[in-house]
C-alpha cells in the first residue's frame, strides 16, 4: 500500500479508522482493511470508515468490518463520520449523508454529542424468550440480569455461530434493565468480539425494551464505553423518529506507509 493520512475516532468506546475519499482514491482490498484494523499489526479499529462525495447529499458512508468485508449500517460510525465531516471542513451540520442501509440525518449539538436519524423499524420477531429486529443491522436481544458477569465472548460466539444465524451472522446483545435505564452488552460480527458499544445495537436494546418492559424515550443506555440515548416514536406498529445520541471524538491522526 502506498502511504495515505488516517484519522481516529470513537463513539463510546467504538473506534474507526477514518479515511477521507476525496482525497484518498483506492482499490480496499478485505486483507489489507484487516491488517489496519488489527489491534498487534495495524491502526486497531472496530472498523475502517471512507467519506466519499454524493452527488447530491452531503457525503457517503462507507463501512467495512475489522474482517475487512463491506458490512451493514454502524450507528456510532455514523456519528462519528459526522463529525469528521465536519472537521474535514464540509461545514458545521446538520449533515444529510447516504449510508449502506440509505439516507441519514446527523446533527452536531454544543456539548460534543451527535445525534444520527436511524431508519424506521417495523419487525420485532421473537426468539423464544430472546427478540430478533433490524435496525440497520441484525441484532439478538436477550434481557438478563447482572450481565457484567456473563462471558460476552463465549455467548456471542455460540448464538452468532448458531445454525439459524451462521451464514449471516448477528450481532449479539445482553441487556439488563434498571430505574435509570438500560446497561448493554453487545459481540459484534464481524469484529468477532465484544466492542465497548454498538449504536445499532443499543437502538435494537431500547426498542425491544420499549415493546416488552415498556420503556419510554428517551432510553437512557449504560455500555462499557459510555453513555448512549435512544428517542423514537411509535406510528402504528412501527417505530419512526428513531435517534441514537451520544458522543463522537476525535482521537488521533497519522499516516499509514
Amino acid at each position: 500500500m502506498s502511504a495515505f493520512p488516517f484519522y481516529k475516532y470513537q463513539g463510546t468506546g467504538n473506534d474507526f479508522i477514518m479515511i477521507d475519499g476525496r482525497k484518498v482514491e483506492r482499490a480496499w482490498r478485505p486483507h489489507e482493511i484487516a491488517r489496519l484494523c488489527h489491534r498487534r499489526f495495524g491502526i486497531g479499529a472496530d472498523g475502517l470508515i471512507i467519506l466519499h462525495p454524493h452527488p447530491h447529499l452531503d457525503f457517503k458512508m462507507q463501512y467495512f468490518n475489522a474482517d475487512g468485508a463491506e458490512s451493514t449500517m454502524c450507528g456510532n460510525g455514523g456519528r462519528c463520520v459526522a463529525r469528521f465531516a465536519a472537521d474535514r471542513g464540509l461545514g458545521p451540520g446538520p449533515f444529510h449523508f447516504e449510508a449502506v442501509d440509505g439516507p441519514h440525518q446527523a446533527y452536531l449539538k454544543e456539548n460534543g454529542a451527535v445525534a444520527l436519524s436511524m431508519q424506521p423499524v417495523s419487525a420485532l420477531q421473537k426468539s423464544g424468550a430472546d427478540l430478533l429486529l433490524n435496525t440497520g443491522s441484525p441484532h439478538f436481544i436477550r434481557f438478563a440480569e447482572a450481565i457484567e458477569q456473563e462471558d460476552m465472548v463465549a455467548l456471542g460466539r455460540k448464538i452468532r455461530y448458531a445454525p439459524s444465524f451462521q451464514e449471516e451472522g448477528i450481532n449479539v446483545n445482553l441487556v439488563e434493565p434498571g430505574p435509570d435505564g438500560l446497561q448493554v452488552r453487545t459481540y459484534e460480527r464481524g469484529v468477532e468480539d465484544e466492542t465497548y458499544s454498538c449504536g445499532t445495537g443499543v437502538t435494537a436494546a431500547a426498542l425491544a425494551a420499549h415493546t416488552r418492559l415498556g420503556y419510554q424515550s428517551p432510553v437512557s443506555i449504560h455500555t462499557p464505553g459510555g453513555q448512549l440515548k435512544v428517542y423514537f416514536e411509535k406510528t402504528g406498529q412501527a417505530y419512526t423518529s428513531i435517534f441514537l445520541e451520544g458522543p463522537a471524538t476525535f482521537v488521533f491522526k497519522g499516516e499509514w506507509a
